[in-house]
């Protein structure tokens, strides 16, 4: 049985022998301890970051310094990918061959935003005023509240991580009670990389821990990444004491078929959308729309592909789709397979429990014939759970996408150019992907319109929300005018 601690103020802490269990999906057994952390943990982490932000090590750093120890924790992430790949699985259930390769990605995000770290930069201002000079200055936020959800742990630390450091700022982590143990191993390399005690800390435990982090008054950013429903209690909480927050939250993406794509292609697309991560993705291409004149050939070949998924261990490289992460999850998913029975979608493939040793499994599902307006189609499921959904022509089809409270992603399978210029500009959603699904990367910003979230995460844009713009007056005695008179 592994324990894992806390991680405060550049220490691995107890949390006063109070341990919370951590559970295999593939086994359904406890394979691990996280330390339970409470308020008084949290405040301590906070005045340990703030600390850090303020006075020492860390305040003192050049903003290329602070570049060098992030390429330095990139290389220690990068030799350390294969173990930190393997407890995610554990933690989570996912595909090794997916968290393999996240974790072997992961060091990108350090090197470029360490590369970032000293262009950031202000303006000097021409005024319309003489005897004055104005400039600005673009500072760090202070301490941030990162709050990380259990599909992809360490991928989605990194996307707040890297650009926070890069900004200046110092960080108290809250990771999923359900998958904290890759973060607190993933903390360790902090420590070997140099970074000053402080920079980075971990709070264990579940909404307790999470509010009173989110309460803080010395926490300055709260930056999270879960499901709508508790993006809108942080982001109250956030608006009560006017922290600045970003929010990363849930998605009903559509992925839209036209009759003249490639199929071959767009099979493969539409499977990997909905089935990779077993459909534990916020950018889950969980509603497919196909074009009427296409719909029943390409049912034919999706269905023949969705049959031959394996099922399976999750460290396994022959495994293609793995349990659902958490026990609540799967009664989730299961309850909404029968919801859309009772509104009527045609179940074509899967619909119920898998067996697959005693693990959480749910089989790949395919409904067709759904409407839009069933809640399989506009509620978020988190599962391996797909809903066909047929159009005519371009209005109808992005009439469609656009009749959701979501917009993080969406996806357009043509061979008309114009077609896919017209479809991304008409789709109201942070992401449009052409020909392609899932596609990411450190350098292209990532985020939701509407329901599915605030900010902007990876990118440039990334930088920009934990840095706050000073503008700094200067009278140098050449005028004695009165600057605040309008002339």
């Amino acid at each position: 049985m592994h324990r894992y601690r806390m991680f405060i103020d550049g220490q691995f802490v107890d949390a006063d022998d109070n341990w919370f269990d951590s559970y295999n999906p593939f086994t359904g057994q406890v394979w691990a301890q996280i330390a339970q952390g409470d308020a008084d943990d949290v405040d301590l982490a906070v005045r340990a970051a703030h600390r850090s932000f303020n006075e020492g090590a860390w305040h003192d750093m050049s903003a290329s310094q602070r570049g060098r120890l992030m390429h330095r924790l990139g290389d220690l992430i990068e030799r350390e990918a294969r173990r930190l790949a393997e407890i995610e699985v554990l933690d989570n259930g996912k595909l090794i061959s997916e968290m393999e390769s996240q974790l072997n990605y992961i060091p990108q995000w350090f090197y470029y935003f360490g590369g970032l770290a000293d262009k950031i930069q202000g303006s000097v201002i021409p005024l319309d005023k003489k005897g004055y000079v104005n400039f600005t200055r673009r500072e760090p936020l202070g301490v941030v509240a990162a709050i990380t959800p259990w599909n992809s742990p360490l991928l989605l630390t990194a996307w707040k991580v890297a650009p926070a450091l890069a900004a200046g700022c110092t960080l108290v982590l809250k990771p999923s009670e359900f998958t904290s143990a890759s973060t607190l191993e993933f903390v360790r390399l902090f420590e070997e990389a140099g970074f000053p005690p402080g920079v980075i800390n971990v709070v264990t435990g579940g909404k307790e821990v999470g509010a009173a982090l989110i309460e803080h008054p010395l926490v300055d950013k709260i930056a999270f990444t879960g499901s709508d429903a508790t993006g809108r209690v942080v982001n109250r909480a956030a608006a009560d004491r006017f922290k600045h927050v970003s929010l990363e939250l849930g998605g009903k993406s559509p992925n839209i078929v036209f009759d003249d794509a490639k199929l071959d292609d767009a099979v493969n697309g539409a499977i990997s959308g909905i089935f990779a991560a077993s459909g534990q993705t916020c950018i889950a291409g969980s509603r497919l729309l196909l074009q009427r004149s296409i719909h029943d050939e390409f049912m034919q070949r999706l269905l023949a592909l969705a049959g031959t998924a394996r099922l399976g261990d999750p460290l396994s490289a022959e495994t293609q789709v793995g349990p659902i992460t958490t026990r609540q999850q799967y009664d989730k998913v299961l309850s909404y397979i029968q919801i859309a029975q009772q509104e009527g979608a045609r179940l074509r493939l899967g619909g119920g429990p898998a067996s697959c040793g005693n693990g959480w499994f749910v089989q790949p599902t395919i409904f067709d014939r759904v409407d839009n307006r069933m809640r399989i189609a506009q509620e978020e499921v988190f599962g391996p759970v797909l809903a066909v959904i047929p159009f005519d022509d371009e209005q109808e089809a992005v009439a469609i996408a656009n009749d959701s409270c979501y917009g993080l992603g969406a996806g357009v399978w043509t061979s008309d150019i114009g077609r896919a210029f017209r479809m991304s500009e008409r789709i109201r959603s942070g992401t449009v992907w052409v020909n392609t699904y899932r596609a990411v990367s450190y350098m292209s910003p990532f985020g939701g319109y509407k329901q599915s979230g605030i900010g902007r995460e990876n990118g440039m844009d990334a930088v920009d929300e934990y840095l706050q713009t000073k503008s700094i007056w200067i009278n140098t005695g050449a005028s004695t005018s009165n600057p605040f008179t309008i002339r």
